[in-house]
């Protein structure tokens, strides 16, 4: 049973995207009118309510260096990736062979796993199909795909990536679990009895 407080933050959360869906059902039209803002705010109600979203919790903690290297790292990635790609377009006698990967994520963070899954989709070569969000595990199209090596290198870089962004603004539980410290159930009780809830099975 939710109690008020618990209610009343829920419905916090859902303030800042209906605002946003009815501002841009106002641009939209492009006039402002009582009428135009009552749908508006009833498209917003109808789409906070149907296509609800749990909220993501926000670590609350940004470390400047290692941001600056995640992000840089992305941009070296982006420009190389378009670069060999460009090439696999070009290349004459062309047989590639793709593939679809599953890939685990060593945070159970939905904060890491939605940053992480962006930034392998804007590198080219590679796009995110699915998400289990139970197990953080990303379902992933790749490019070039040869061997086992190739998987395993891809793999790697991806869980690279994970690394670089939990280190930039990732809570510290995460930081602990990729260290090795913090095991995954460990890291979930915590989660689960700051916010007062209880654990889903399936969850470590």
């Amino acid at each position: 049973m939710t109690t008020p407080r618990e209610r009343l933050a829920a419905v916090g959360n859902q303030l800042p995207p209906l605002i946003a869906l009815v501002v841009l059902w106002m641009l939209l039209w492009g006039e402002f009118s009582w009428l135009n803002l009552l749908v508006g705010l009833g498209v917003g109600l109808i789409v906070t309510v149907v296509f609800y979203l749990v909220p993501v919790q926000l670590s609350g903690r940004l470390h400047p260096w290692h941001t600056l290297v995640f992000l840089l790292r992305l941009v070296g990635d982006i420009v190389r990736a378009s670069v060999e790609v460009a090439w696999l377009a070009v290349k004459p006698r062309l047989v590639t062979s793709n593939a679809i990967l599953a890939i685990e994520l060593r945070t159970r963070s939905d904060l890491i796993l939605t940053w992480t899954a962006v930034a392998t989709s804007i590198v080219p070569g590679s796009i995110v199909v699915d998400v289990d969000r139970e197990s953080s595990t990303l379902f992933l199209h790749v490019l070039n795909m040869h061997s086992a090596r190739d998987i395993e290198r891809f793999r790697r870089k991806v869980l690279d990536t994970e690394r670089r962004i939990v280190r930039g603004f990732g809570s510290h539980e995460d930081v602990e679990r990729m260290r090795g410290v913090l095991p995954a159930d460990r890291l979930a009780t915590r989660r689960a009895a700051r916010a007062n809830r209880p654990l889903k099975k399936g969850l470590s």
